[in-house]
């Protein structure tokens, strides 16, 4: 498929740390080597990678979520096999081939008065290519883990979901912001926006969101919506480890069909992120809210974005979003 770098053993044999009398993880990986495959697999899960920071780019942000996929699985393949991680259940899909779309994202000039514009028309050729992707997955039952990225790219997921299912999606985010910013150029700040805008999104739900960087148009446009729900992060118990029951309210207000689950990293307090934050949840917080969401089959497909590694806490990185990806499909 145009757009879709498939991935084979080759691709990873170099970041296992192989070990005498132990299993990696990415030693029992599958593999495919065309879509096609997916339907007659007995793998429930299929992970994607999706290398750019293009819409980060294009909404203001900092570049570095293109770097979150191969932190991400350098330390995902190293993590153990045993009695609690399943390989044969996860097929190892690839990426999106982003490589010719950040070449010429680095080619704008950022004095250029339309440098953003830009960079917008060149999310939506990223649109493009993830809805195709996401559509095909999730029309063969199977279960979509797409890891990096900025946040533009929920709507492809939420486009591609919805057309495989035939029906507006329901989705529940964890994030710091909306992401409903204005139907100006695409970028990581209005994925929801352009979802709704385009019939593919129902029912919203945004879990842990700041008072501090949300417009108050967004806040008056949610509460006039039937269809949208959002909980404050200053609004929840106090007490660390107690808001669990609030994130399962918010569950079951949106998983009576279909729904994609969004985790934007910029919810966590001090993670490295496009739009680091010193206030958030913690990485044991997010867990324990990605393990309740894993035992509901309604749930479509499972988002990681806005994870932005350096040299320097890259290794840390990989470990969270491998807890994150092992935790979902365990």
């Amino acid at each position: 498929m145009t757009g879709l770098k498939f991935y084979k053993s080759s691709h990873i044999d170099k970041l296992i740390s192989k070990r005498k009398g132990e299993e990696k993880f990415g030693e029992k990986l599958q593999f495919v080597a065309n879509l096609e495959e997916l339907e007659t697999h007995k793998a429930k899960y299929v992970l994607l990678g999706i290398p750019e920071d293009i819409g980060v780019r294009a909404n203001f942000g900092k570049p570095g979520t293109s770097r979150a996929w191969k932190t991400a699985l350098s330390s995902l393949v190293n993590i153990q096999v045993n009695r609690f991680n399943d390989p044969e259940n996860l097929i190892l899909l690839g990426e999106v081939d982003c490589t010719e779309l950040m070449k010429k994202a680095s080619f704008i000039d950022e004095s250029d008065p339309n440098y953003h514009a830009k960079l917008g028309d060149l999310v939506k050729q990223t649109d493009q290519l993830v809805s195709e992707i996401i559509e095909k997955i999730v029309a063969t039952g199977k279960t979509p883990i797409i890891i990096g990225g900025g946040h533009n790219n929920a709507y492809g997921n939420i486009k591609g979901a919805a057309k495989a299912l035939k029906k507006p999606l329901n989705v529940l985010n964890i994030d710091a912001h909306t992401d409903l910013r204005q139907l100006e150029h695409r970028h990581s700040g209005n994925g929801f926006s352009y979802a709704i805008e385009g019939q593919y999104l129902n029912k919203y739900s945004v879990f842990g969101l700041h008072k501090n960087y949300t417009p108050e148009y967004i806040f008056k446009g949610m509460e006039a919506s039937p269809n949208m729900n959002f909980k404050l992060l200053e609004d929840l118990s106090e007490e660390p480890g107690n808001n669990s029951g609030d994130f399962q309210q918010m569950l079951q207000g949106i998983n009576n069909s279909p729904f994609g689950f969004e985790l934007d990293c910029d919810a966590l307090a001090d993670f490295p992120s496009s739009a680091k934050s010193p206030s958030g949840f913690s990485v044991d917080q997010v867990r324990n809210f990605i393990r309740l969401v894993s035992k509901d089959e309604n749930c479509c497909y499972f988002h990681l974005c806005e994870a932005a590694p350096d040299e320097d806490n890259a290794a840390q990185v990989g470990k969270a979003l491998s807890y994150f990806i092992s935790d979902f499909i365990r």
